[in-house]
């Protein structure tokens, strides 16, 4: 009897490196509900802090197999001075102007605006989990929302391929400067992932190596 060899994945490797725990399973959960290209094998990495992110970002382009290497943050620390340091750093690293531009994705003020779009046009006004966890309760009913770990579980457990894709289209209409609250350029992302034809990565390999 013949045994079965492993199936090969001979499609393009995605490294994300994740600000912190809501983005890592925030992503995770998407990657779940199989809503992109079968072409595309995504590793995620929580930095556990938006400090961590260039040096983990600088290793894991130098050190891994990954065809490409994305970051997904807030941009909300320090009154979006350590967001902007972030960029800076990846541009230095690659001794290209707005280098950071292409493998940032963001949520301003944070990563909830991007989640809260699943079930409603919201515009956030603030990063602080105080303010958003009243409109959190209206739309999914979870209680005073903080960010624990049972809460992220509860939210997360409300997605569905269906309230994805109103997700998807909703955030079109957000605007993409990340200087503006209530933007986001995910949308831009949601396009690369669901495509079959990977050019694209290439195209932004070219634009990092100036």
């Amino acid at each position: 009897m013949m045994s079965k060899l492993p199936q090969i994945f001979t499609g393009s490797r995605i490294s994300i490196i994740c600000e912190g725990d809501e983005e890592y399973e925030y992503l995770e959960k998407l990657i779940s509900l199989d809503v992109w290209s079968k072409e595309y094998c995504f590793q995620l990495e929580n930095a556990e802090g938006n400090g961590n992110i260039p040096a983990r970002y600088q290793d894991k382009y130098q050190n891994s197999s990954s065809d490409l290497v994305l970051i997904f943050c807030d941009t909300d620390k320090k009154s979006y001075e350590q967001y902007v340091d972030i960029k800076r750093k990846i541009n230095e690293f690659h001794g290209v102007e707005n280098a950071a531009d292409q493998i940032v994705i963001y949520g301003n003020p944070c990563t909830m605006q991007i989640i809260i779009e699943h079930w409603d046009d919201v515009v956030l006004g603030s990063h602080k989990k105080n303010k958003n966890a009243p409109i959190i309760f209206d739309l999914t009913g979870i209680e005073g929302y903080k960010g624990r770990a049972d809460q992220r579980q509860a939210l997360f457990s409300r997605f569905t391929k269906e309230n994805y894709q109103e997700m998807r289209e909703r955030i079109k209409k957000l605007p993409s400067d990340d200087t503006i609250e209530g933007s986001t350029n995910f949308g831009r992302f949601i396009e690369y992932f669901t495509m079959d034809d990977s050019k694209w990565i290439q195209t932004i390999n070219n634009t990092l190596d100036g």
